[in-house]
């Protein structure tokens, strides 16, 4: 029998895998959760029917989300990571050794779960003893801790349904900017240039309220259908102007990012350019 699993855009599109068998299969308190291995791509993590990430190709958005904005900071020294729960985020953040403190928070904890048990070359990092993996609303997590906290935030997080609706929005993106030091940096995943490109722009033009600086960048992710963008707040400084310092321990074993990629994504195409307000119509 071919089984299929397909992901359905709008506008008549979709990404399909070949898939061999079902590893997992359950529903947290907030959503669906399944892994399913795939014919050539390695394991599949799908959340309420969305792709998340493969085997075979999430080291393009877990290095293009972390490395960018870190080696856009002088010296990141605390970095929270907002959902992310099956830890690939974390791993790359590990990377950079002057990074002293990683905290991990995802709602869900079945998420956390289901990554350490069938994803650990994503998941190898969370009982590193910089890592602390808090189950919790991070939300609420931001309100509570004090201002200044963090050099860099990155938010993982789903597509703006469910649990992550609040991640998109003004007030969240306030609670971040509180959170920050004063070279802090936040990053965020902001959907496919393609699919949502609505999304692309008002993620852009929201952080754009909130923060001085702020740029789109992309990245080529084939299980996400393409092209995807992150967008990118800077309390002071352009994190397009390129690396700000170097490690080269940290991108020795990389697979996508160096300093030239980081310069790279930032040049845009006309569309998203239009889109985001950074060019006439």
């Amino acid at each position: 029998m071919d089984l299929w699993f397909t992901e359905r855009y709008p506008q008549g599109w979709g990404i399909t895998f070949k898939i061999e068998r079902s590893l997992y299969s359950g529903k947290s308190r907030y959503q669906r959760i399944d892994v399913l291995e795939t014919a050539g791509h390695g394991r599949l993590l799908v959340i309420d029917g969305c792709v998340m990430f493969t085997e075979a190709d999430e080291f393009v958005y877990h290095e293009m989300l972390t490395h960018v904005p870190l080696f856009s900071h002088p010296n990141p020294k605390r970095v929270l990571v907002i959902g992310g729960g099956d830890g690939g985020a974390v791993r790359e953040i590990v990377r950079h050794s002057c990074v002293e403190e990683v905290v991990l928070v995802d709602i869900d904890e079945d998420v956390i779960k289901v990554s350490r048990e069938f994803f650990p070359s994503v998941s190898c990092e969370l009982d590193n003893p910089k890592v602390q993996v808090l189950a919790e609303d991070g939300v609420r997590y931001l309100e509570s801790c004090p201002p200044k906290s963090f050099d860099i935030i990155l938010v993982d997080s789903t597509d703006p349904v469910g649990p992550a609706v609040g991640l998109f929005e003004k007030p969240f993106f306030e609670k971040c900017f509180r959170a920050l030091k004063r070279d802090g940096i936040m990053a965020a995943q902001s959907g496919s240039p393609y699919f949502q490109l609505d999304l692309v722009g008002r993620v852009h033009r929201t952080v754009a309220q909130v923060f001085p600086a702020v740029r789109t960048y992309i990245a080529g992710t084939p299980s996400y259908g393409g092209l995807w963008t992150f967008v990118i707040g800077s309390k002071n400084g352009d994190p397009a102007q390129g690396p700000i310092r170097e490690d080269q321990l940290a991108v020795s074993d990389l697979k996508y990012y160096n300093y030239e990629v980081h310069k790279g994504a930032f040049a845009l195409p006309n569309y998203i350019l239009r889109e985001i307000g950074k060019q006439e119509k």
